[in-house]
């Protein structure tokens, strides 16, 4: 296909020369795979096995923007700049760290990709890491209790901020999504998940590492023979009374980094780079703060009407599944062929370690548009506090 649209509208193309993640851990500090492991490690792997698979010396790249959602204690003091250093690289290459919450890696190659399509940069590294295990969601309580709230009296007097599980509960209730619903996609994805690692599917975009004594190149959250007796005698976790969402339509927290290689159509040739995709355009949406997790629906509908397409011109689509009622309101809006959507599982099997998914979805769906041999694809995710993000990409062969 030929596309003529904002975002490459230029002649300056943003490509993605490589794609690849750690394997997930559960954010368990006594059985996580990843709890002996610093964030910087994490990401330095990233970042050393991008460098390996492209052949590029590390003063090639121009600069590394980096997503994570909990910048305290480990993760503070840019994460992203701190692994690079710490993988003994030359500190002539800058970063930065993004946080747009869960879709912060997704953004961050956003920015990569912009930053390239611009002419200001030639390579840049993107991608995220979060170590939930070590630096857990709940860390910024701790910090509000010595330098205030994020949310203060005034803000929430407009917005009666809620969690985001609450929010979940709101979308099951708005799109009437049955408990049932919900427990038969967690089904759908463990036994996608399952099947993938069984046929080794995510092999192309995988960093192996040696973890808690083994060497780690699948997911730890994968649960096979997941099924409906099972999920159904879990309890509802976000409301006492008339609850939907349970632990098992929601993504574990997750431990895990990912990272994209992001290069100019002139440094490619240069370097000799594979190219293996380009961003064809990108957004992110705002939406109601307080049911929150609807972004992929605008998101999805804004890429789709600026670029022609319709939602069966998309050969392969990952939506994070950051809960079951997530996916499944966004499928009554869209109406997907659910055969191309997550094909080998999502976040509710694989998990969802919030700063890295965006990059990781990234990674995943190239190697399986590869795999199929099929051009375009579309990545999109809710973020906390009201966002959706969003990534056409298409496949190219050279």
């Amino acid at each position: 296909m030929v596309f003529d649209n904002p975002f490459i509208s230029s002649g300056r193309e943003a490509l993605i020369a490589e794609a690849v993640r750690t394997p997930m851990g559960r954010a368990n500090p006594e059985k996580g795979w990843f709890r002996g492991t610093h964030p910087n490690v994490m990401l330095g792997a990233v970042y050393t096995d991008l460098l390996s698979r492209s052949g590029l010396a590390p003063d090639d790249i121009e600069d590394l923007v980096i997503g994570c959602t909990a910048q305290f204690g480990e993760q503070s003091r840019n994460v992203g700049r701190n692994a690079w250093l710490q993988a003994g690289y030359p500190p002539e290459v800058p970063a930065v760290v993004v946080d747009r919450r869960c879709g912060s890696a997704q953004t961050s190659v956003a920015m990569g990709a912009a930053f390239v399509a611009s002419g200001m940069h030639e390579l840049v590294i993107a991608g995220g890491v979060e170590n939930m295990t070590h630096v857990p969601m709940n860390s910024v309580g701790k910090i509000e209790e010595l330098y205030g709230k994020a949310w203060p009296a005034e803000l929430l007097d407009l917005y009666d901020m809620v969690p985001q599980g609450e929010s979940a509960e709101l979308i099951a209730e708005r799109w009437n999504i049955s408990r049932e619903e919900m427990d038969e996609f967690a089904v759908r994805s463990h036994a996608l998940a399952t099947e993938a690692i069984a046929a080794g599917r995510f092999d192309a975009e995988m960093v192996p590492l040696e973890l808690d004594g083994q060497l780690r190149t699948s997911d730890q959250s994968v649960r096979p023979g997941t099924s409906l007796e099972t999920l159904g005698g879990l309890k509802t976790v976000f409301r006492s009374e008339n609850g939907r969402v349970t632990a098992g339509t929601s993504s574990p927290l997750t431990d895990g980094a990912a990272g994209v290689l992001l290069a100019s159509r002139a440094a490619s040739e240069k370097h000799g780079l594979k190219v293996r995709a380009r961003i064809l355009d990108q957004t992110t949406v705002g939406v109601d703060p307080i049911i929150m997790l609807t972004g992929p629906i605008p998101a999805t509908r804004k890429l789709l009407e600026r670029n022609g397409l319709t939602i069966d011109d998309i050969d392969l689509i990952e939506i994070n599944e950051a809960f079951g009622s997530v996916v499944l309101a966004w499928q009554q809006e869209l109406q997907p062929d659910m055969s191309r959507v997550n094909v080998n599982g999502g976040a509710i099997a694989l998990g969802h370690p919030v700063g890295a998914t965006g990059s990781r979805l990234i990674a995943t769906i190239l190697a399986e548009m590869e795999r199929r041999d099929v051009e375009l694809g579309l990545v999109t995710m809710c973020c906390g506090g009201g966002l959706g993000t969003a990534t056409l990409i298409q496949r190219l062969d050279s």
